[in-house]
Parts: structure tokens; sequence; C-alpha cells
């Protein structure tokens, strides 16, 4: 996706052989042209898929999960990184390791949206060494719920998740695709769509 590499290229800060900063666009100050873009996106590669959920985890994956749900005209859910008061029903959980905060978070939704009847999309904003977006097929396979698809928004290829979800059967579908960060700059490979 040509507008978010350029956006990448333009506001995206290295600041590390493993970290980019993208908090100017994505995960802390949103462009919503941008996400309502990326989302528009996902639903159109996966909109012969039959997908009837989205899901996310919070807080970054929000806002282009929310786009794609619109427009493939479905809910989206979005696993909560702590548990709410409200939360007082069944709960589908899983273990989350976050690279770049470098700290395990036990994620959840509640089983009353997830069912066997549905077919989910996976919406993600970055994908290192695939640990969120495999607890939200965890949280997906617990409730029976068949995943058609990973959308990532921004892939680190030089890290493992990829094979990580491949491995599992999952069709990882990319929109920007990072071979280096090496030496402050970004070096991409060709997106997935």
């Amino acid at each position: 996706m040509e507008e978010l590499v350029q956006r990448i290229k333009e506001d995206g800060r290295v600041l590390g052989e493993g970290v980019l900063k993208v908090d100017s666009f994505v995960t802390h100050q949103v462009d919503p042209d941008l996400m309502e873009a990326i989302g528009y996106r996902f639903a159109e590669v996966f909109a012969q898929a039959g997908i009837t959920k989205v899901v996310t985890i919070e807080a970054s994956g929000i806002a282009p999960a929310l786009f794609a749900a619109k427009k493939l005209e479905v809910p989206m859910i979005f696993a909560r990184k702590a548990k709410s008061l409200t939360m007082d029903e069944e709960l589908l959980t899983a273990s989350v390791y976050s690279f770049t905060k470098q700290v395990t978070s036990q994620i959840s939704i509640s089983r009353k949206f997830l069912s066997s009847e549905d077919k989910v999309l996976i919406i993600d904003d970055f994908l290192a060494n695939g640990q969120a977006a495999k607890g939200l097929v965890e949280l997906c396979q617990q409730a029976g719920a068949q995943v058609d698809g990973i959308g990532i928004v921004i892939e680190k290829s030089f890290q493992d998740g990829r094979d990580l979800l491949e491995e599992m059967g999952m069709r990882v579908v990319s929109l920007a695709r990072i071979a280096s960060l090496k030496n402050g700059e970004v070096e991409f490979l060709e997106g997935d769509a």
C-alpha cells in the first residue's frame, strides 16, 4: 500500500535495529484518513471470505480494524489487556508477550461475542514476533471460530512472526513489509496488498 509506505518514509523514526516509531500516525496520534484507507484495503482483500467478525487487540489495532469492519459491515471486537469490572461473564483468555513493552499481558474477549459460527479477520498494527496475533488466534480457536486471515499494517519481515503464523496455517496479509531497520534506515519489501 503505497500511501502507508510513503507515510512511514516521511514520518516513521527508527529507534534501533528492531524498533520503528510511528506514533504520529498509528500508535499514539492516529491519522483517520490513512486508517480508513488501510481498513478498506483489508476489507477489499478479504471481501470474498465471508467474514462475520473483525478482531484486534487494544489499542493501536482498533482504528484500522474498525474501518475494515465498517466496510465489511460486521462487528469489530477488541481484546482487552486488562479485565474491566464490567466484564463479569465467561472470558476467552490468552497470554501475549509484547516485544516493545517487554511485558506479558493476559488478553481477553467475552465468550458471548465469538462463536463457532464466526469467520474472523484479525487485524493488528505490527507484526514482529507474532505473539499478539498468535494470542488472538488462540482466543478465536477457544470459541470455535474460524480465522480466515490476519491483516497486518506494518510487518517487520526480518523477525519471525510471519513464519510462526504461517506454520499455524494462517493467511497473513501485510500492507507494509520492512526488510531492515539497520543504520537508521527503513528498507522495504513489497507488501502483500
